[in-house]
């Protein structure tokens, strides 16, 4: 087992990990850029590093800085987090070189699954159902006309390198395609240096259901249930629940098995999450996989009590898994807190936090990095905390969230807290009656002013 792991990350999934090694009994190293010398992951890691000034470029994206750091605290283990470099292959590699552990995906993994259209072959030869479409990256124009018309539309046009809904575009008729191409591609360029497109058909009324997985380096694999992440906004997550709602008992078997079949196609080593499409029809197709911890894992925790981080780190020292699938016993729901206001275009709310009243009680976990008086910087994702309510059934989580959320106060920034609170209410989302779109014709109800 490790003696100490380095956390090359910042807010609540650095401390995330950072209790999990404590509780492993392996010393942990916190690195931070200068805006975050205040943060809690600092304060509780046994030692800490300052990498860099604020810019992620600088700092949380510096490579040599985080290895440097790693080789000075003498750390023998290195865990991403999720976003930075944890899909990084590049840095999976200098891990190698370096003879520290990644925990995390290997470079050749990170290589074959994080290049979209790459992935996608790869499933359709190990049998994973795909959605429709090109079998690789579409290299002219004349090639996108011929594959829209082969496919049918609407199509999806998808950025191969993609990410965050970057580089995608829904193309519902010939007409339009050539304006698509031409701004996807551009928009791809920009935003991940590499420009190759390739093609989908556009599934209607779906919802994004993931399969969390977990392989160790003797090529098994297991699965450990779904969550339903459909809630979305610009293709960024903004709840998430297990059990999902619109699963049935064979669905939930033939989306395991599909991405266990996934995982040990590709011997996939370390957590991860096989993402599809569900329409609703209950077919369900690849979209990809994510080959690092999410962060939305905590829901599948709570409902089959079982800690992932750990389990990452157990698998990267080579201890085999049981290959035991699991299922939800429990409901489970998260509700992501940023620091935006969702009353003016979920605009990021950067500022120092004046009072802030967590809440508890039986079910409730919150998993956060910030405290009253911590001024929560600018220059990173703006999520600040996660919620997460656990009860027998689904009705039960929802009302624990509704109380949770109205126990939630913080004062001196904005917080989508008042978002959630009104989500809890709406009729189509205590049905569990929501897709992808369900953001593109929900309007939220303006605040009251209490003066």
């Amino acid at each position: 087992m490790f003696k100490k792991i380095l956390v090359a990350n910042r807010g609540e999934i650095a401390l995330r990990v950072i209790r999990t090694c404590k509780e492993m009994g392996i010393k942990s190293v916190a690195v931070y850029s200068k805006a975050d010398e205040e943060s809690l992951h600092v304060k509780f890691a046994d030692e800490a590093v300052c990498i860099g000034p604020a810019a992620s470029s600088e700092s949380y994206l510096k490579m040599s800085n985080i290895i440097a750091a790693a080789e000075i605290t003498n750390a023998d283990a290195i865990h991403p987090g999720y976003g930075f470099l944890s899909e990084n292959a590049k840095f999976s590699r200098i891990c190698e070189e370096h003879n520290i552990k990644f925990i995390g995906a290997s470079p050749d993994m990170i290589d074959r699954m994080g290049d979209k259209a790459n992935a996608k072959s790869t499933m359709i030869a190990a049998g994973v159902p795909c959605v429709p479409g090109s079998e690789g990256v579409i290299e002219t124009f004349k090639d996108c006309i011929k594959v829209a018309k082969e496919t049918g539309y609407p199509v999806m046009l998808k950025a191969s390198a993609g990410g965050g809904g970057k580089g995608m575009r829904a193309v519902w008729k010939e007409e339009d395609l050539q304006d698509a191409w031409e701004s996807a591609r551009q928009e791809s360029l920009a935003a991940f240096g590499n420009n190759d497109m390739y093609m989908e058909k556009l599934i209607e009324e779906p919802r994004h259901i993931e399969i969390q997985v977990v392989g160790d380096s003797r090529g098994k694999a297991c699965h450990l249930s779904e969550r339903d992440c459909s809630i979305q906004r610009r293709h960024q997550k903004l709840t998430e629940e297990t059990p999902s709602p619109f699963m049935t008992d064979k669905l939930r078997e033939d989306m395991g098995a599909a991405a266990v079949k996934a995982a040990e196609y590709i011997k996939y080593e370390g957590a991860g999450t096989v993402e599809f499409l569900v329409d609703k029809h209950r077919n369900f197709y690849f979209m990809e996989m994510n080959t690092r911890i999410q962060v939305e894992h905590p829901i599948t925790e709570q409902v089959i009590d079982f800690d992932l981080i750990r389990e990452q780190i157990m698998v990267a020292a080579g201890i085999p898994i049981s290959g035991k699938n699991y299922l939800p016993n429990l409901h489970s729901i998260e509700c992501r807190i940023n620091a935006e206001d969702p009353y003016n275009g979920f605009r990021p709310s950067p500022g120092k936090i004046t009072v802030l009243h967590a809440p508890g009680g039986h079910g409730i976990r919150l998993d956060t990095h910030v405290y009253a008086g911590y001024s929560i910087p600018p220059n990173y994702d703006s999520m600040i905390a996660k919620l997460i309510t656990t009860a027998q059934t689904r009705e039960e989580a929802i009302n624990k969230m509704r109380r949770a959320l109205d126990e939630f106060h913080i004062e001196g920034i904005k917080t989508t807290i008042p978002f959630h609170r009104q989500l809890m209410d709406h009729p189509d989302y205590i049905a569990g009656n929501y897709t992808t779109a369900f953001m593109d014709t929900w309007k939220m109800e303006e605040p009251v002013d209490e003066e």
